[in-house]
């Protein structure tokens, strides 16, 4: 068993997360990530009201016993949801570990660890991870430029961003973006994680609320099959390549205000195609993982398998390096 800071300080049998996913992170998806040893999340926002929210979590207990948590993120809005109700209905349902993103989460943060709640806070930077840590955070989840959402303005992938964070941090980090097998598990224990943090990867599970034509697609799909949207705006998406991301890709390039592009990218209607299977209804939200997803397993399949060939690795073809002479050079003496 691969045990890590982070196992051990949050309660859970193997280092990997599912995180906060808009419209995916409900109860069916999240409890059995907590019945495989993993840790999932809730997304608040998913649901219409915090009073739904309670009931999810309540609906979540009900199929496991095993710690999860719940994803809250801020984002700035002219009429923003009631944060502080969404706050309390988590508190209040004992909930004892939450995910916060986006912007300004210092209020979020204080009343949660004043509630015994512990924090992970997801980054895109090194910079913004050490704020979180001068907050108080439990620990921080570091999104590399693979990830799919939001991965920042900075463009740096894992392979430096992670490392750079682990020179720097002294809570546990979550490796996230890019994610999705055993390799990957190891990569980021090697750069100085303490787990993997996968959205992607869930979304392709029997578990996952999701239309199986999406499931297909993600099988189908490759590394390549992504676009950055709204970078124009600086705030740029991750999303899956299709009819629409193509056409806001096309109009920024144009020049075009967001107004003109709106229509196109409306939550609702990106949650109508993950209901319906139509694939060009709206965007949807995928990494570069992709290339690395090749079946629709179970999500306890799924996790037995990272875990189970992320040991072979260490247990195996990388203690099979490491030698204590070293070898002969034939022909040299």
């Amino acid at each position: 068993m691969l045990q890590t800071r982070f196992t051990r300080e949050f309660g859970i049998a193997h280092p990997i997360v599912q995180g906060g996913m808009m419209w995916v992170g409900v109860a069916e998806l999240v409890a059995a990530v907590a019945n495989s040893g993993a840790l999932g999340f809730l997304t608040a926002l998913t649901q219409p009201t915090p009073e739904a929210l309670a009931k999810e979590i309540a609906r979540t207990r009900s199929m496991t016993d095993r710690p999860f948590g719940v994803n809250l993120t801020i984002l700035p809005s002219i009429t923003p949801p009631p944060y502080a109700e969404y706050r309390a209905a988590i508190i209040e349902s004992g909930v004892r570990i939450v995910e916060t993103a986006g912007y300004r989460p210092e209020e979020h943060v204080a009343h949660f660890k004043a509630n015994g709640v512990k924090v992970i806070h997801k980054c895109t930077a090194v910079r913004h991870a050490l704020s979180a840590e001068r907050m108080g955070v439990d620990a921080v989840s570091i999104d590399g430029f693979e990830c799919a959402g939001h991965p920042g303005e900075d463009d740096i992938p894992g392979l430096i961003l992670i490392p750079a964070a682990a020179d720097r941090l002294s809570v546990p980090i979550l490796a996230s973006g890019g994610f999705g097998d055993g390799r990957g598990l190891v990569a980021a224990l090697a750069l100085g994680a303490d787990g993997i943090n996968m959205g992607t990867r869930f979304c392709a599970t029997r578990e996952a609320p999701i239309h199986d034509n999406f499931k297909r697609a993600l099988v189908a799909n490759d590394e390549r099959a992504t676009k950055l949207i709204f970078r124009s705006y600086r705030n740029t998406a991750r999303v899956a390549r299709n009819a629409i991301s193509q056409e806001v890709v096309e109009a920024e390039g144009q020049g075009r205000p967001f107004e003109d592009i709106a229509h196109l990218v409306k939550g609702a209607r990106g949650r109508e195609g993950l209901e319906s299977g139509d694939l060009d209804r709206g965007i949807w939200t995928a990494g570069l993982v992709q290339g690395l997803i090749n079946d629709v397993p179970s999500v306890a399949e799924l996790v037995q398998r990272i875990v189970a060939d992320a040991e072979d690795l260490i247990g195996q073809r990388l203690a099979a390096m490491v030698q204590s002479e070293p070898t002969p050079v034939a022909g040299v003496s």
